[in-house]
Parts: C-alpha cells; sequence; structure tokens
C-alpha cells in the first residue's frame, strides 16, 4: 500500500477504560490502533470492585460508541441526587449542607463499563499480557517505535506506529520519561473502601436500617460530614452498596507501585470501632459486615503544563493524577479520548502536530482547573487547611460556605468542547 493510502496507526499503552476510549475514538477517527496491556485479558466474571459515576458528558460519549446506547442504562443505576450532610454522633444531629437534585449521573460497576467498550472493538488490537518497556521517537519525528515484553515468554516485541497514546494510569512510565521529577503528592489522608454485597437477603436487618437511614439511597450519592473527615455511600447494579471512609493520616510506606495498602485484622477492627462512634448506627453497621474492606492512598499531581511531545499524548490519570472528591477521574479520561479523536480527524494524520496542539488546548485548561479544585474539596471536606479559609466544621458552616460541597461547583461542569458538539 502506497504512504498516500496507509492508515495511520497508533499504539496504546494501557488497557484501562482510557486505553479502551482511545482506541474506539481513534478506530473512529479512522486509524488503526493496537493496545499495549500488561493483564492477562480483559476483566471477566462477575462484576467487582468499586463504583464509577458518569457525567452527561461521558454518558453522551460513550452511547455514541454502541452500537445499541440503551445498552448504557442496562448497567447503571441513576444518580439523580447529590447529596453532603454534617453529622454529629454526640449530639444525634444530622443536618443538611448541600443538595442538588438534579444531578442527572449514572452508576456503573467499573468492570461493566469496560466490558461494555471493550466489546465495541475488535479483540485482534490487543496485546494482553504485554509489559511496556520503553519507546524511541525517529529522527525525522514521523514514528514511534514501542518495546514490549510478553510476560509468558519473556520475548521482546516491536511495534512501529505514528503515534503514541499513554494511557498508562497515575504512575506513567511513559511520563516520567519526558517529565522525570514529576511525582505523586500524597494527600495528607487515605480511604477506606468497601463493596457490601446484599444480594442474598435484600430484606436483612442492616438493609432495612440503611434504606431507612438513606431514604434516596438508589438514586443518589450520600457523604456524610464529621469533623476532620467524611464518607460516601451509594447503591451499584447487583444489590451491592459502595462505601468510602477518608481519614487524615500520615504516608504510610508502601512496597512496589501499588496505592492499596495491606489491612491488618486489628487495623479492621480499630477502623469498626471508630466508625460506630461517628458515623449513623446503620451506616456503621454497613461497614462492620462488609467483607474485606481495604485501604488507598490518595494521590494527585500538580497540572501539568504540556501533555504531548512529538508523537506521544498523555491521556487520562497519565495527564491528570487527581483525588476521588469530584468523580473525575473516568469522566476525564473519556473526553480525552473523544477530544483526542476528533481533533485527529479534523486535522489528518498529515498535521499529526496540529492535532495534538489543538488537543492540548482543548483539554489542558479543564483539566488544570479540576484537579485543583478536587485537591480543594478533599481539603475542605476533610477540615484540613487551605491558604485562604479556616478549617472547615461541617457543624458550623453556612449555606455559603457549603455550596463548594456540591459537585456542580466543579468548574467546567457543564461544558461540552466545540469540537464535540
Amino acid at each position: 500500500m502506497s504512504e498516500r493510502m496507509r492508515k495511520p496507526k497508533a499504539i496504546i499503552v494501557g488497557g484501562s477504560i482510557a486505553g479502551i476510549s482511545c482506541a474506539k475514538a481513534l478506530i473512529l477517527a479512522g486509524w488503526d490502533v493496537v493496545v499495549i496491556e500488561k493483564t492477562r485479558g480483559p476483566p471477566t466474571g462477575n462484576p467487582t470492585g468499586a463504583g464509577i459515576a458518569l457525567h452527561p458528558l461521558s454518558q453522551k460519549i460513550v452511547k455514541s460508541w454502541l452500537h445499541q446506547p440503551d445498552l448504557l442504562h442496562s448497567i447503571t443505576l441513576p444518580l439523580t441526587i447529590d447529596q453532603n450532610r454534617a453529622v454529629d454522633q454526640e449530639k444525634n444531629i444530622c443536618r443538611i449542607l448541600a443538595r442538588d437534585e438534579n444531578f442527572n449521573y449514572l452508576q456503573a460497576h467499573w468492570t461493566d463499563l469496560h466490558s461494555l467498550i471493550y466489546n465495541t472493538l475488535p479483540p485482534e488490537i490487543f496485546f494482553w499480557g504485554h509489559l511496556y518497556l520503553t519507546f524511541c521517537i525517529s529522527h525525522d519525528k514521523s514514528t514511534v517505535n514501542v518495546k514490549a515484553k510478553n510476560l509468558k515468554t519473556d520475548e521482546v516485541i516491536d511495534i512501529a506506529g505514528d503515534l503514541l497514546v499513554a494511557a498508562d494510569g497515575s504512575r506513567s512510565s511513559v511520563r516520567q520519561t519526558f517529565l522525570p521529577d514529576s511525582k505523586l503528592r500524597y494527600t495528607g489522608y487515605c480511604g477506606w473502601r468497601g463493596v457490601f454485597d446484599f444480594s442474598e437477603n435484600e430484606n436483612s436487618e442492616t438493609i432495612q436500617g440503611i434504606r431507612k437511614a438513606y431514604p434516596t439511597l438508589g438514586n443518589g450519592v450520600h457523604m456524610d460530614l464529621a469533623s476532620g473527615t467524611y464518607t460516601v455511600l451509594d447503591e451499584l447494579m447487583y444489590k451491592r452498596l459502595n462505601w468510602i471512609w477518608f481519614i487524615s493520616q500520615p504516608e504510610p510506606q508502601l512496597k512496589g507501585d501499588s496505592a492499596t495498602m495491606k489491612v491488618s485484622s486489628d487495623m479492621i477492627k480499630k477502623m469498626h470501632q471508630e466508625a460506630e462512634k461517628i458515623w449513623v448506627p446503620e451506616f456503621a453497621r454497613v461497614i462492620k459486615e462488609t467483607k474485606e474492606p481495604f485501604l488507598n492512598l490518595i494521590y494527585d499531581c500538580d497540572p501539568l503544563t504540556q501533555i504531548y511531545w512529538d508523537n506521544v499524548v498523555l491521556i487520562g490519570d497519565a495527564a491528570h493524577p487527581i483525588t476521588p472528591h469530584c468523580a473525575r477521574s473516568t469522566n476525564m479520561a473519556i473526553a480525552d479520548a473523544a477530544v483526542l479523536g476528533k481533533c485527529l480527524e479534523k486535522w489528518g494524520p498529515e498535521n499529526l502536530h496540529s492535532a495534538l496542539e489543538e488537543h492540548q488546548s482543548v483539554r489542558l485548561p479543564v483539566t488544570t482547573k479540576q484537579v485543583l479544585h478536587s485537591r480543594r474539596v478533599g481539603q475542605i471536606k476533610l477540615g484540613l487547611p487551605t491558604p485562604d479559609r479556616e478549617p472547615f466544621d461541617p457543624n458550623t458552616a453556612s449555606p455559603e460556605d457549603c455550596e463548594i460541597l456540591k459537585q456542580r461547583s466543579l468548574p467546567f461542569f457543564d461544558d461540552v468542547p466545540s469540537i464535540l458538539e
């Protein structure tokens, strides 16, 4: 095939939702793609893991990728309410701080969303069980060559393409190549997490109690704030409750790159005891009955000033590691992928630099403000000091102080990039 007729080729490092979203968007833009992923294969079996809250823009994008758009609604529950309230167990008081009844998000299992997008892609584009090693750009900047190792055979393969897309997460190896001094920032707090499965006993005292304590459970996301700590509670498909409990603590020493800390039975027992002191009894009971809770260390990164170099571009958490307080990580990755695809389609492969420049100009102002806003919201909800205000106290906060607690306070919350319209 002549050079003029040859399809451009993108090499995507990372097969998580960011990577497969990018694969879908680039295929629609007329590109060939390959995806390098170190796990052995796509997620299978019962949905696991915590939930993902999908912004209306993400819903629109994902639906545009599906042959049957209604499939998205078959794997999600509505999140129409975003509620924050103050909880004071000693005084037996629960007070609404902020409430948005037009939230219009959808809640999905990570596995379900991944499978929904993955099933629209040709399986032969994936190199499962391959570890990305390194890349090099040709002298004339026209091509990029990637080396990856087959983790089963130790064979090293070379893949040549026109564009390298780094969708390899918050600890991106590709990002480190360009920005060796860019480090993740520990926020000063961790998050206990759990998924409570009530599929075998939908009418237990625990479930009846939690539904009475949270009447809109199953239709919204519920955040309870106490002094210096807060929780998130929502319902997932398949009769599960998803909860997170953020707690300030010094950074523990971890081995390897995982942000998940191994927890002992003593740590879990102590956590249960604290839950009974701080939270409403119905929620404390859910926490206590959740099997295998785990502890995530929370990191973000100071916003980058550049997300592409020559024919290499960062997307998703590789481009903007962010705290979880505004439910942005997956939503940002989906938007990154969609914008990148439209920019590549608009400019064509012969104008790759212009396409990447436009992608950066569209996404960077948005992601920069959203990363910093999410960082600030976390500091406020956990009562941590900020440069311009006293530590937030949920028991004395005014309505004006509480506006920032709403997800809708996020910069560019309702923004739709013009290239996607």
